[in-house]
């Protein structure tokens, strides 16, 4: 299930933290090379083995996507948040170490600072993702015998079934190339992930992730980054269309 498809020069995932004033923008290939470094990483420095468990415990950002897309491309269970959590096994990846369980093999700690700075005050036990990602290759082969698998609260999709869902939501909400989406809601279940980033990269179009997104900033940020579709949220616009 190739997802990051399309031109590799084109933007295709773009992040704001309006919090912070934060703007960052990815191309395919630039995306892309991100998530060949984190899956390295997980292969050859934390010895993720296909049919793995990966736990991500992160708010809405780029950084929660390209481990999302790296946990599957190394073979791995993508387990969304903490609530999600049936089986203590696997990897826990976290922008707040401190909460981790006790249980996992190995916690990976991500700073999600702008300029790549390290975790403050990481214990020793934790990965520091921002330090440790910077020695590994930007060149990955996904495994091809282990498509994608998901679990969130009460439900688990396999490649198949997790591939019918995305189907089915462009069959709906015909999704093309030239959409971009605007995302203010987390990854917290299967229909976020799917209308706020699976659905509009499989149809090779784009999305915006805003994370502190007020209100009154959607119409500036809808004009300024033509968006064609919002998910999770209300536009002010008609020819905006709204995914669920």
């Amino acid at each position: 299930m190739d997802l990051l498809r399309g031109s590799a020069q084109r933007p295709l995932v773009t992040f704001y933290d309006d919090s912070t004033g934060e703007r960052l923008e990815f191309s395919r290939r630039t995306f892309d090379n991100w998530t060949a470094k984190t899956a390295n990483l997980l292969v050859d420095g934390l010895g993720a083995q296909p049919g793995g468990r990966v736990v991500i415990d992160l708010p809405l950002h780029w950084q929660t996507a390209v481990w999302i897309f790296a946990a599957w491309w190394a073979g791995q269970e993508v387990v969304l948040g903490r609530d999600a959590v049936v089986e203590e096994e696997g990897l826990w990846v976290t922008a707040d170490p401190a909460s981790a369980p006790d249980w996992p093999d190995e916690v990976v700690g991500l700073s999600l600072d702008a300029m790549g700075a390290p975790l403050k005050d990481a214990p020793a036990w934790v990965t520091d993702y921002a330090v440790e990602v910077r020695a590994y290759g930007d060149r990955f082969s996904p495994y091809v015998h282990s498509g994608p698998k998901l679990t969130v609260t009460n439900t688990t999709f396999d490649t198949s079934q997790l591939d019918t869902e995305i189907a089915s939501f462009l069959q709906k909400h015909r999704l093309h190339a030239d959409d971009r989406v605007l995302v203010a809601a987390p990854f917290t279940d299967a229909r976020s992930l799917i209308s706020g980033l699976l659905a509009p990269l499989r149809a090779e179009g784009s999305v915006i992730l805003c994370r502190d997104l007020a209100d009154d900033l959607v119409p500036r940020r809808i004009e300024t980054e033509h968006v064609t579709a919002v998910a999770g949220l209300e536009t002010p616009y008609a020819t905006v269309r709204r995914l669920p």
